[in-house]
């Protein structure tokens, strides 16, 4: 294999083929795998420059990471990749009990030693870190993470503070410097980055707010990367950092010429999202000829066999009809007395989904929600994902790999419930 720039862990699986598509952009040949790769996968994909693993943290506990996360971030350091990224979402959401960040910061620190930088910012997905504040956008307006009207009312972990370091605190002990965006703006990033180091502090946040102040933690990554570091978290901001970094290094080309995604005649959406984005995206779909399917979510989670297969049926017979079908169990958020079951929609959507490719042979399909993606996806039987061609920002086309043939070269998208333009069903079909 091509000596690794970068090896990342997707703590769940459309904030994985975001990174994917920012290495693309970027001129980075990468290949992300949906299980714990081997030697013989490995060697499947020998030029690859980066190397990522796809998981579903985001939606564990800490107990489950302590489990699993060290053997993932053990087979992704052993690739000799000079930096390992814990890659989260660029909202930032997760909580003491689910999803924690710190306790895989404290994972990763263990395992691989030194400070860890932290950076959320995502200028091109509109998130803002801004002396420690997290900020999103949402219908075209910038809000306050705790004051955004998806994020702070998330049915599972819901945003209610805005300072990252005080959101921190609640899931580690570790010690937090912050460098702000005044400081990296008066090119002082460098040296706050080195004085927390050698102060023995855990961890350093950096602000990033738009391409210059993400370009100079790059330029500071790529001069402490092993011998003060090998382990970052973050949003993909931490990629576009590191991208900016190598290109001002030369040791990667200018950005490529990207290819466009071609139209289909069938596609297969799954929905288990309960974003007000996803429940417009339905309600356009529908306008634009789609089908769709409205999931029993008490006999999915109860395990109903026969509910996935009247989906199935459902699906494969208004496929052939119609060509553009969506199954979905929500449409806007959940009332509060409603629980959260994100891991069990999408686990019994993703075999749905997998019986009506096998049966009805489509070659796109579109998963909305992260826990969907996360889930869904793996119960597809995948072994790995490459980047195909952009449709819109964090929702990449991404092409299969697979053993079985039916499978193999499916072409995926995996979009998180707050992503897209009202017809990005639609775009998914027609291509880019």
């Amino acid at each position: 294999m091509t000596d690794l720039l970068y090896a990342f862990y997707g703590d769940d699986f459309t904030g994985s083929t975001d990174v994917l598509e920012q290495l693309a952009e970027g001129g980075v040949p990468a290949i992300l795998f949906l299980r714990q790769p081997d030697a013989a996968l490995l060697a499947r994909f020998p030029d690859v420059r980066a190397i990522g693993m796809a998981g579903d943290a985001r939606s564990r506990s800490p107990g489950w990471m302590d489990r699993h996360l060290p053997p993932a971030f053990a087979a992704l350091s052993t690739s000799g990749a000079p930096i390992l990224h814990y890659k989260t979402c660029s909202t930032f959401d997760s909580s003491p009990s689910i999803g924690s960040i710190g306790r895989a910061l404290d994972i990763g620190r263990q395992a691989l030693g030194g400070i860890v930088p932290i950076l959320i910012g995502a200028p091109h997905l509109g998130r803002y870190l801004i002396f420690g504040n997290l900020f999103a956008t949402a219908g075209g307006v910038v809000h306050r993470i705790d004051r955004h009207p998806t994020m702070a009312r998330h049915p599972v972990t819901p945003m209610d503070e805005a300072d990252m370091r005080l959101h921190l605190a609640r899931q580690t002990a570790a010690r937090i410097a912050l460098a702000p965006i005044d400081r990296i703006q008066a090119g002082e990033a460098d040296r706050l980055f080195r004085e927390a180091s050698d102060a023995g502090l855990d961890a350093i946040l950096f602000d990033g707010m738009d391409e210059a102040s993400l370009a100079a933690v790059g330029t500071v990554l790529l001069a402490h990367q092993r011998d003060r570091f090998r382990f970052a978290v973050g949003s993909s901001g931490v990629t576009r950092a590191l991208i900016l970094g190598w290109q001002a290094a030369g040791i990667v080309p200018p950005a490529p010429t990207l290819p466009r995604a071609g139209a289909v005649d069938r596609l297969l959406v799954m929905s288990g999202s309960c974003s007000p984005v996803t429940a417009t995206q339905i309600a356009t779909a529908r306008q634009d000829g789609f089908a769709t399917v409205q999931a029993d979510v008490a006999a999915l989670v109860a395990g109903s066999l026969a509910e996935e297969e009247r989906l199935a049926q459902a699906a494969a017979g208004l496929l052939a009809d119609t060509g553009r079908v969506v199954v979905h169990s929500a449409e806007g958020p959940l009332g509060q007395d409603v629980p959260a079951a994100g891991a069990a929609i999408g686990a019994a959507l993703g075999r749905v989904s997998r019986t009506v490719v096998r049966q009805s042979g489509i070659g796109r399909l579109l998963f909305a929600g992260g826990d969907t993606s996360s889930h869904g996806v793996a119960q597809m039987g995948l072994d790995a994902l490459a980047w195909a061609a952009p449709l819109e920002r964090g929702a990449p086309l991404v092409r299969a790999f697979a053993a079985e043939p039916e499978l193999d070269g499916l072409e995926l998208v995996l979009k998180g419930g707050q992503m897209g333009a009202p017809d990005f069903f639609e775009t998914v079909r027609r291509g880019g």
